[in-house]
């Protein structure tokens, strides 16, 4: 069981991108009548999405959410030395996006970088991975970026890309003494890997002609090998049997009560799994706030995007506990503890 604590790691504040575009969900062509689409819609708690132009990358969006966090800050570029960026639409195979941003940032080049490849809990494992680096005590300032462009892999015939938005998140850190350390619990079963994948387009399948023919799957829906294939009955019993487990360790590991928690910063799947966690738990649903209804499901930035949206001045001296789940299959949870930390409003690109 991945159980730990990390020392001297000051989460310092966030900020976040979105696209300008919104599409809206009742404008759909997906569902055979208004009744079954508004059905859908309630039932999944999303209403709209911002979704990125094709000239928009996960890594443009990142790009001016850490810009403004280093403004916000007043933090000086030369003295960031770690960056990590956590994607699965990286803007290339190779080199690493984390690099670019390098580059973009005008960050020294004596500045750590690199990339994460993991989807709706990548910002937990993100935090765990720098947080890890910073603590030692030899870098004192970095950058976690988070971002993702989903809604390019989806099939336009897929309903599930009624709940996929587009964002990208900048979360800044810093070695410091005499604060409370941040408590992880992380999982991964990869025995189900298959259950949310791209077939094609890496090594162990390359892209063919045959990729990108559009064929109807077992579930019904028409797609190519080129987007996102998902086995939902499965996702969902997942979902909603790890994430409560998660955040009970916890609370038992490191003798954590749950009425003292602030805020519980679930995974912005969908309503139908995110209300069957908040029921599973006994939590107050007024402490779990919901991005859902206007950013869908943004993958491994949802966390930091709820945030900042959702919560904004008031994670001011707040304890949260943060939990992701999603492909890999891989979960995990984090409690931290805020100070006088500070959200720059919701930025557009």
């Amino acid at each position: 069981m991945a159980l730990f604590s990390i020392d001297r790691v000051k989460i310092c504040r966030f900020s976040a991108c979105v696209p300008f575009r919104v599409v809206e969900n009742l404008e759909s062509s997906l569902f055979s009548s208004e009744q079954e689409l508004k059905k859908y819609i309630s039932t999944t708690g999303v209403e709209r999405r911002h979704v990125a132009e094709p000239d928009i990358c996960s890594s443009d969006l990142c790009y001016k959410a850490a810009e403004k966090l280093i403004e916000e800050l007043g933090w000086d570029k030369s003295e960031i030395e770690c960056l990590i960026f956590v994607s699965q639409t990286t803007d290339y195979i190779y080199p690493a996006t984390s690099c670019i941003l390098q580059d973009r940032l005008n960050l020294s080049t004596e500045c750590i970088c690199f990339d994460l490849s993991l989807s709706c809990p990548g910002w937990v494992y993100g935090l765990s991975a720098i947080s890890s680096i910073v603590s030692a005590g030899r870098i004192k300032k970095a950058l976690l970026l988070v971002g993702e462009t989903v809604s390019k892999t989806r099939s336009p015939f897929d309903r599930v890309n009624l709940i996929s938005g587009d964002a990208g998140t900048a979360t800044a850190l810093e070695y410091a003494e005499n604060v409370h350390p941040l408590h992880f619990d992380l999982h991964t079963d990869g025995s189900g890997y298959k259950s949310v994948m791209i077939p094609d387009g890496g090594f162990r399948n390359p892209v063919t002609g045959e990729s990108l023919k559009y064929e109807v799957g077992d579930d019904g829906i028409e797609r190519n090998r080129l987007q996102t294939h998902m086995d939902g009955a499965t996702i969902f019993s997942f979902a909603i049997s790890k994430a409560p487990k998660s955040i009970k360790n916890l609370f038992e590991h490191f003798e954590l009560d749950q009425q003292s928690i602030d805020y519980f910063v679930l995974h912005q799947a969908n309503w139908m799994i995110n209300e069957r966690i908040i029921r599973k738990l006994g939590l107050d649903v007024l402490k779990c706030p919901n991005n859902m209804r206007d950013f869908g499901n943004t993958s491994s930035t949802a966390i930091p995007l709820t945030i900042v949206c959702q919560l904004g001045h008031r994670v001011q001296n707040k304890k949260i506990i943060a939990t992701g789940f999603g492909g890999g299959l891989s979960w995990g949870s984090v409690y931290f503890e805020l100070g006088r930390v500070v959200c720059p409003e919701l930025l557009f690109l």
